[in-house]
């Protein structure tokens, strides 16, 4: 159960959030497609299979092998992509396509562990420059996310941190050495098998929406299991949190392009 009160004298706790179908109803990777299509960086074969892959993961059918063959696709569309080209489709985007699926019962549980004294973590397989800006809009502490390389202003396909699977479960040991967490004490909450190295990091574990691998392996090991359900626009949720200056949008789109070039493969989070 969560507890409402930190006991300020131990030592200090975090909860770490999965993004994609855990605080968002979608995958943040997959949204941008029709925006790069309008802006000229893909054509209409590459929107539709964006589109495909999109579908796959919110349906959780994508396997391993297939989410691999459409990272390596994606990985060489993006290569070239100008940077500051996609900061503009970003920054025109981001508050239309991210602001109305943030989960309300996930903006709640966030809240309940500030007030309990906990820090907040984003940790994503997403690119970071997307997942910063949605972490700011949430109050989180801290993100931990993917990066992609960058070199003379233009994306190379290739990735040059994956926040993916054992990773996670590694940075956050590592923020736990930095910042005195007590894992043992910390909370985690995914939707996805592949974060399995990340729930059992921490002593509370929780399963989101869980695809099927998740929600057997919750069931053998006694994890709660939460159903997160009701989308809901967080400015009207909270009107007293405003939406990132447009610099910060902005910044936002280096992570889109990553997700665009290389992460589709996190849809393989909802393998059977």
């Amino acid at each position: 159960m969560l507890s409402l009160v930190e006991n300020t004298s131990l030592p200090r706790t975090a909860a770490f959030f999965d993004l994609d179908k855990t605080v968002i109803a979608k995958s943040s990777t997959l949204t941008f497609g029709k925006s790069f299509y309008r802006g000229g960086l893909m054509n209409r074969r590459a929107v539709l299979r964006t589109a495909y892959s999109q579908f796959i993961f919110l349906i959780g059918r994508a396997d391993h092998e297939q989410i691999e063959r459409m990272r390596t696709y994606l990985s060489a569309l993006c290569r070239g992509w100008d940077v500051e080209q996609v900061k503009e489709i970003v920054a025109e985007t981001l508050h239309a396509i991210i602001d109305p699926i943030i989960y309300d019962e996930a903006a709640s549980l966030i809240e309940r562990h500030h007030l309990a004294g906990r820090d907040v973590v984003i940790v994503s397989t997403s690119g970071a420059e997307v997942v910063e800006p949605i972490g700011e809009l949430l109050g989180a502490d801290r993100v931990v996310a993917t990066r992609m390389v960058v070199a003379e202003g233009r994306y190379t396909g290739e990735v040059e941190y994956y926040a993916y699977g054992p990773a996670k479960a590694e940075a956050i040991a590592e923020l736990a050495e930095s910042e005195g967490y007590d894992l043992s004490r910390c909370y985690a909450y995914s939707d996805s098998a592949t974060d399995l190295p990340m729930l059992e990091a921490v002593g509370h574990p929780h399963a989101v929406n869980p695809d099927r691998a998740l929600r057997r392996e919750a069931t053998a090991r006694e994890w709660p299991v939460l159903t997160f359900s009701r989308p809901v626009r967080l400015r009207q949720r909270l009107p007293e949190l405003s939406m990132p200056s447009g610099p910060v949008l902005a910044a936002a789109a280096l992570g889109a392009a990553a997700a665009t070039a290389g992460l589709v493969w996190y849809a393989s989070r909802r393998r059977a």
